[in-house]
């Protein structure tokens, strides 16, 4: 069975159909850049372009950057905050012709590695962080998700902590590796004090660089790399989407 899967991110939207068996890209990914400012009708038109890209006739699962309940949009801080209160799933749904399942996008992007990637088998606490333009963060103990846990918001150093350590920081700030890292531990460290995991997982797109960052850190929890590395967002968005349809 093939799902579209949808990352939006707050750089780019991507997708790609998805075969949700094997968890795995079931064609070339397609990305188009996050519209500015990122509105409701911008983004759900580019999300439409993506699907059309695809003629894709069938399920749309959908990774958001935002808290998001039924659908419903919660929070926005790399999005438009007209967004807050809009139902993205009716949206994105009507502009397709697509049933569409939407859902904060760091958690979809821990699903993906929980049940493909680096997660695969694990129980106990896992905590799934992206570091892009902002931190998502997933938690999961036994292998079921607490969602919309939204970990990047709390504060470290006076500021929310994602506009300190995030990988947006670090190109910003033009920070070195080393220096970035050591952003990075204190952010770590913060998450091991307070949910002690048994593993942490770390994905976004500056996953694929981890050997620049990894030995400066000395958080003691296990730490690896997401598997799935960028694409973990819409191979989890799809398998979500095709378990909630049924169609896994």
């Amino acid at each position: 069975m093939q799902v579209l899967g949808i990352d939006i991110g707050g750089s780019g939207v991507k997708g790609a159909p998805v075969d949700t068996q094997a968890g795995a890209l079931a064609g070339e990914r397609h990305r188009i850049e996050t519209p500015q400012p990122a509105t409701p009708d911008a983004v759900v038109a580019t999300v439409a372009q993506v699907a059309q890209h695809f003629k894709w006739r069938g399920p749309i699962g959908c990774g958001f950057p935002a808290a998001i309940r039924r659908g419903e949009v919660l929070t926005a801080s790399n999005i438009d905050k007209s967004w807050i209160g809009v139902n993205a799933e009716q949206r994105i749904t009507k502009a397709t012709g697509c049933p569409t399942l939407v859902a904060n996008d760091a958690d979809v992007a821990g699903m993906g590695e929980m049940a493909f990637g680096a997660g695969k088998g694990n129980t106990g606490v896992v905590l799934v962080i992206t570091l892009g333009t902002g931190i998502g963060t997933a938690l999961f103990v036994n292998g079921v998700l607490l969602p919309n846990t939204e970990l990047g918001h709390i504060e470290l150093k006076g500021k929310d902590a994602e506009s300190y350590a995030a990988d947006s920081a670090r190109e910003r700030e033009a920070l070195k590796w080393g220096e970035w890292a050591k952003r990075v531990d204190e952010y770590l460290l913060k998450m091991e004090a307070l949910f002690w995991p048994d593993l942490i997982i770390v994905g976004g797109g500056v996953s694929k660089k981890h050997e620049k960052f990894f030995p400066h850190l000395t958080v003691k929890t296990k730490i690896v790399p997401a598997a799935l590395r960028n694409e973990a967002g819409i191979v989890g968005a799809a398998a979500l989407a095709a378990t909630a349809t049924g169609s896994s």
